[in-house]
């Protein structure tokens, strides 16, 4: 068989379901074989940043390894934005991009790149392919590393001649790559001594980020915490990983994090980092950081321990892995004392918006959270309402947060909540965009109708980059350059361009009385949430201020 008939079968060994992409001559062999297929599903993006950030959508929901194509130059260079954002969040995805056939590879020959060049410091690992009969093993390589120890992007990049060459197909049944050994089971010793300054602590707090998901450990996280009746805080990555409505849940962490949060942060005397990276949003100053106590760190990757945080007892490892292993040496603990000042600290600095003028952002999250029960799956961009959603909805599920973290990628949502829905998870799908995001891959709106997928999209409609705006209130005296919009698109009648049902929402009463029709509806709906542009996200660290000095 050629080498892209090869490829199709690579990937229904692989179990993929659903390729995203849009196709180009350097592609187009591969292409022609997957016509052949009724085993792998192609969804036809309208840009090839949606093919990504779609596949990535897909592969936060289902665990999976997403997986898009492209074609040369102009194609491959489109996926840039995608792969890195898919590197910072460790989202295991499989890229195959087209390239021009190896002899003209240097000549500057029609739509050619160096695409592997280019992604080298954003992608797990990638490969040129020169010779044909490398593909299989290439390809059940790349699928390995995207999905083991800590996740990521790996590219395929695929000469058209080296697509039409002949081979003979064996796909082989495992893989061993020298110098790639992730560790999984956490030493017996540090466990042990893991386990030991656990019971000796009297305020503990679990700290856990996006390894969790990863992992999937959600259940072990519930089990560690009500074991040590520790409170439990997550990174904006690790959303989802604990119950939002658990007695023992404090809400995110850092910038933009709870008050009580970041106060039991800074007054606890065991901190337990798990899967987790103590990023710049978090830690702030980094003297102020949990300055009390004795840091624990649990993680796969074991050049995140200690490069941002002093770290007093490492442990590298699978958090699922670890977690099965420490939570039987644990015994009940009681911290009443301690689970009293997080109450305390609880009642003291809630999360508040007020009444105040207009539709509040925060509400429309309250109601949504309500009206589902927090069991949606919730699909944001970058900005304010980014923000909000992880303040005000309180996730029941693992894996029901679809959002850009580390990268900040505007223009995530839409494609990503394509490829959400094409998870087939059975559970609604809910888009929280910006009036600035979505403008940014809005014609990902022709793929939500060519694959029928019932998504609801709620745009935050402030005419500006709210965020932006934000930043330049505090720190540049209010003066607001370029943050605001003079002219904007008729969201409502743009939806409705594309035989979308839409609605506008201007005022509180409105948001109770349309909610719940509108998530009732059978199809896909855009909602345009008229609010105030003034509405900051609040508690807020400023810079230079340590994590328990936010304001209000």
């Amino acid at each position: 068989m050629t080498v892209a008939e090869a490829i199709v079968r690579c990937l229904e060994k692989e179990g993929v379901k659903v390729v995203f992409g849009y196709p180009g001559g350097a592609i187009l062999p591969v292409y022609d074989a997957l016509y052949h297929t009724s085993n792998i599903k192609h969804v036809l993006v309208r840009h090839e940043q949606g093919a990504v950030h779609a596949a990535d959508g897909y592969a936060r929901v289902t665990g999976k390894v997403g997986v898009c194509m492209a074609t040369s130059g102009p194609g491959a260079t489109n996926l840039v934005t995608g792969i890195a954002n898919a590197y910072m969040d460790s989202i295991p995805l499989v890229l195959f991009t087209g390239q021009v056939p190896v002899s003209q590879i240097g000549t500057d020959s029609f739509q050619e790149v160096d695409i592997t060049g280019i992604t080298l410091p954003i992608t797990k690992h990638n490969y040129l392919v020169k010779d044909p009969d490398k593909v299989p093993s290439i390809v059940k390589s790349a699928f390995h590393i995207a999905s083991t120890g800590r996740p990521g992007p790996v590219l395929i990049d695929l000469p058209k001649d080296v697509t039409l060459a002949k081979i003979d197909f064996k796909y082989p049944t495992a893989v061993k790559l020298r110098g790639y050994k992730p560790t999984y089971r956490g030493h017996p010793y540090k466990i042990r001594e893991v386990a030991e300054i656990i019971r000796k602590s009297q305020r503990p707090v679990i700290y856990a980020g996006g390894g969790i998901l990863s992992s999937n450990a959600a259940d072990e996280l519930v089990q560690l915490a009500e074991t040590i009746s520790a409170p439990v805080t997550n990174t904006f990555m690790g959303l989802a990983s604990f119950p939002g409505d658990h007695p023992l849940f404090l809400g995110m962490l850092g910038l933009h994090g709870t008050r009580y949060a970041n106060l039991a942060i800074t007054e606890c005397d065991l901190l337990i980092a798990l899967g987790a990276r103590f990023d710049d949003r978090v830690v702030l100053k980094l003297g102020a950081f949990a300055p009390n106590a004795t840091v624990i760190h649990i993680d796969i990757d074991p050049a995140e321990i200690g490069k941002i945080v002093k770290t007093h007892v490492p442990l590298v490892g699978d958090v699922k892995h670890v977690l099965k292993a420490l939570v039987p040496l644990l015994e009940k603990v009681d911290r009443s004392e301690w689970l009293e000042r997080i109450q305390q600290l609880k009642e003291q600095y809630p999360l508040t918006y007020g009444e105040g003028a207009g539709l509040k952002p925060q509400f429309i999250i309250e109601e949504l959270c309500r009206l589902t029960k927090g069991r949606a799956i919730v699909v944001t961009d970058v900005g304010q309402h980014q923000m909000w959603v992880a303040q005000y909805y309180r996730f029941h599920e693992p894996r029901s947060l679809v959002s850009s973290g580390g990268l900040g990628t505007m223009g995530f949502g839409l494609p990503a909540a394509v490829g959400a829905s094409m998870a087939e998870s059975g559970k609604q799908v809910i888009l929280v965009t910006g009036d600035g995001s979505i403008q940014m891959t809005m014609q990902e709106l022709g793929t939500l109708m060519e694959q029928e997928l019932p998504l609801k999209i709620f745009v935050m409609n402030n005419f500006s980059l709210g965020m932006v705006r934000q930043l330049q209130k505090f720190y540049h005296e209010g003066r607001y350059m370029a943050t605001t919009f003079r002219f904007h698109p008729d969201f409502p009648l743009l939806a409705q361009s594309y035989g979308m049902k839409a609605y506008t929402l201007e005022t509180r009463e409105d948001a109770v009385h349309l909610l719940p029709e509108i998530l009732s509806e059978p199809g896909p709906v855009m909602v345009n949430c008229l609010i105030p542009p003034e509405e900051d996200v609040m508690p807020m660290v400023l810079a230079g201020k340590g994590i328990d000095e936010a304001i209000d």
